[in-house]
């Protein structure tokens, strides 16, 4: 990755984009793909997108998707001394949430507060996991009306505080790699095919979709709307290779051997081979995975609108998925992006992944 790059990552891991909240984010990644792509659009609830557009306007498109939000809490409610209950927003595990710094966005800009965390000494419960309700946040107020007049509110969301941490060169420590990260990989793609001075036989959709972490809403709706003739989705997906992990149970993934297909219904087999195929064709390393059913992310969504798009799943493995520390690697990045521009370069314009009957 060039410094700018990591420049530019540094700064959109930065920025706060819990589910429902991401313009901010999306108009940063906006802004820097903006050089390598010739429109940028975005949709009512945000999902925003990047268009390569081929030589030949009627040729076929393929959407690269990823998705710009990022778990975090909401405030449901502000009692009298000025502790706020809250909700989650997607996944947010409740057991490591306590003892936590988090920024809310108010009205009145960024407030910070901390989730309590009782000392061990005098607590009844031992090291029990709380229950959500039982989660509450310390903003060093002293009542309802002090924290309403730093510009909180009820439904006002937040994040962790945690911010980017490089561990031993190549491991990127950070909340919101999931999937902040896959969004950073479709702009720089994108930035490749231009500086290989690049232009497809295909349409190229780089689309950053809002809301994947509370059922892939934007990748719905963006797919419904841009008509893909075929999609790759990427996402993150569990690293294996931590201690305690079953193998049998989960299978085999590990950080630094590349990227990952998935292998199940939701998946096109001929999209996974022509990924296979490239992947073989460039050396560039690949490993894959198993989902019985669905697949957990935008892939779900996409692959049924309308008549049916063909879709896979190429996804980043991460550590500690859903914390303040998900890990990367970032060679896993760079051959993400490796696989994806040789895959586009490898499109011709009557290439058809759907299944046919009959040989055309």
């Amino acid at each position: 990755m060039t410094d700018d790059a990591l420049e530019f990552l540094s700064e959109i891991l930065e920025m706060p984009a819990p589910t429902g909240q991401e313009m901010d984010a999306q108009r940063l990644w906006a802004g820097y793909i903006a050089p390598f792509s010739d429109e940028q659009h975005c949709d009512a609830y945000g999902s925003t997108w990047a268009l390569l557009k081929a030589e030949d306007a009627s040729a076929p498109t393929l959407m690269l998707d990823a998705h710009a939000d990022e778990i975090g809490f909401s405030i449901r409610y502000i009692d009298e001394k000025g502790f706020a209950r809250i909700e989650r927003v997607g996944g947010s595990d409740v057991a490591i949430a306590r003892g936590r710094r988090i920024r809310f966005q108010g009205t009145e800009g960024e407030v910070i507060g901390i989730t309590g965390n009782t000392a061990i000494h005098i607590r009844d419960d031992g090291d029990k996991v709380p229950k959500l309700w039982e989660l509450y946040v310390d903003f060093g107020c002293s009542s309802r009306e002090e924290l309403e007049a730093t510009g909180l509110r009820v439904g006002d969301m937040g994040v962790y505080c945690d911010g980017v941490l490089m561990l031993q060169d190549n491991r990127i420590i950070c909340r919101a790699l999931d999937d902040r990260l896959c969004g950073f990989i479709l702009a720089q793609i994108a930035r490749e095919l231009k500086s290989q001075d690049i232009r497809p036989e295909w349409n190229i959709i780089f689309a950053n979709t809002v809301q994947e972490e509370i059922g892939c809403m934007g990748a719905e709706m963006l797919s419904y709307r841009l008509k893909p003739d075929a999609a790759i989705c990427l996402d993150v997906t569990h690293a294996t290779d931590s201690p305690g992990l079953d193998h049998g149970r989960y299978g085999d993934v590990r950080l630094a051997e590349g990227g990952c297909i998935c292998i199940g219904p939701t998946c096109h087999p001929n999209l996974n081979a022509r990924m296979e195929l490239v992947s073989s064709q460039h050396d560039i390393p690949m490993q894959r995975e198993v989902a019985g059913s669905r697949t957990g992310t935008n892939a779900d969504s996409i692959f049924r609108s309308r008549r049916g798009v063909p879709c896979a799943n190429l996804s980043l493995p991460l550590r500690y998925m859903h914390s303040p520390v998900e890990m990367a690697d970032k060679r896993d990045v760079e051959s993400c992006v490796d696989l994806m521009v040789e895959f586009i370069k490898s499109l011709k314009a009557d290439d058809d992944f759907a299944h046919r009957l009959y040989d055309k």
